[in-house]
């Protein structure tokens, strides 16, 4: 285990007891030596965690702190790599360029040891089929989900039928071949879901649609039967 992954499992350990903790417990549960749990307890308040008590006694951590900046633990790493690998192969050019730059910062402020497990990761996301292109820069898109703004789309069906509607976009699906926004259809009264190949064009009309975009994604869930995320 990486010394950041051990002051990580250290202070999630000080969190889950209400109550001084000894020590020699601390050892027990981390599988570590009461000398490493002394010297970790010590680096731990010089960064600044309100751990309270001494050697011999016991130790709590008092409410209020937050974890010193990007503490992960190895799997919770390579599940950060291979995410945003996946997002810059399959992403569209401004979540792939933003990726990249997510990756970037987190690697700059990581301590020495994990920022050489994430260079170095041994999870990478396998080559994909081609992407179909989508019809529209998906920018706007994203930004109309996250404003919780009415969007006038032109789209074109399977069959090549045209239509202009408004819809009240809430999410944004990438697959693997093809991006898909889901939405409330303010013509059919219902969910619908847009391939983004098909959108010829999309609008912002400057109005915010009338239900929180959280209600919507939820009854969307329910409808299909999708859980919600971890």
């Amino acid at each position: 285990m990486s010394r950041s992954a051990r002051l990580l499992d250290l202070i999630q350990s000080l969190r889950r007891h209400r109550r001084p903790v000894t020590a020699a417990a601390l050892a027990g549960e981390l599988g570590i030596s009461l000398r490493t749990v002394y010297r970790d307890i010590v680096t731990l308040q010089g960064q600044g965690a309100a751990i309270s008590g001494e050697a011999g006694i016991g130790y709590v951590l008092r409410p209020g702190f937050l974890l010193p900046p990007l503490m992960f633990g190895d799997d919770e790493l390579e599940a950060i790599v291979l995410g945003l690998g996946w997002v810059t192969q399959r992403g569209d050019a401004q979540l792939s360029a933003a990726a990249r730059d997510a990756f970037a910062k987190i690697s700059d402020v990581l301590p020495p040891d994990l920022r050489d497990a994430a260079e170095s990761a041994g999870v990478m996301p396998g080559p994909g089929p081609k992407l179909v292109e989508a019809g529209i820069d998906l920018a706007p898109l994203r930004r109309a989900i996250r404003t919780e703004q009415k969007l006038r789309l032109d789209y074109a069906d399977a069959a090549g039928r045209a239509s202009s509607r408004v819809v009240w976009p809430f999410a944004l699906g990438f697959f693997d071949q093809i991006r898909v926004l889901v939405a409330w259809c303010e013509t059919r009264q219902d969910f619908r879901h847009f391939r983004a190949d098909r959108i010829k064009a999309a609008e912002l009309i400057g109005k915010r649609y009338p239900k929180r975009r959280r209600a919507l994604l939820k009854e969307w869930r329910d409808r299909e039967g999708i859980p919600e995320r971890p």
